[in-house]
């Protein structure tokens, strides 16, 4: 099993992108929105950003998620900061790549402010912005290309892998 992580700051398309590419490649799919405990649901849609010490039991519940499957996973996770990257990394043995979604601040912006019925609002942006350690170790999309394009570009860097 290999896992494909589909990662950014919150509006960047992790979701919608890595849900796609799954499907067209007939891959399992997680979605780490889905493995956060209510508490740190709580924090964030108080307006309050998680930390790292926050963040270990989503972690190691994305790990538990992803390692029983038997073919690749495609994982949607904003994995913003190199401790997040690494305890995944070692909790799948090496077996993860990062697939960075990239955009500007205003574009994000936007974005989560059209989105509505989700934990995590604009005013939380900046602080993941400002957690964002970029991945020396990653391939890194830009997200002013429409969804069918990425979706294309995740396909292409994990059909060959495959």
């Amino acid at each position: 099993m290999h896992c494909y992580i589909i990662m950014g700051v919150a509006g960047s398309g992790k979701s919608t992108v890595a849900k796609a590419a799954a499907e067209k490649l007939g891959l399992p799919f997680i979605e780490a929105d889905d493995h956060h405990n209510q508490a740190n649901k709580s924090k964030m849609k108080d307006g309050y950003p998680l930390n790292d010490r926050d963040r270990e039991p989503w972690i190691d519940s994305l790990v538990a998620a992803a390692k029983p499957h038997k073919t690749d996973v495609v994982m949607s996770c904003s994995a913003l900061t190199k401790f997040v990257r690494k305890r995944m990394r070692a909790g799948l043995n090496g077996n993860c790549t990062y697939i960075h979604l990239h955009g500007s601040p205003r574009l994000i912006r936007e974005r989560l402010t059209d989105r509505k019925g989700h934990f995590f609002g604009a005013d939380l942006l900046a602080s993941q912005f400002a957690a964002l350690e970029l991945p020396n170790r990653a391939h890194t999309l830009n997200i002013e290309n429409d969804i069918e394009t990425l979706v294309g570009q995740v396909c292409e860097i994990i059909k060959p892998a495959a």
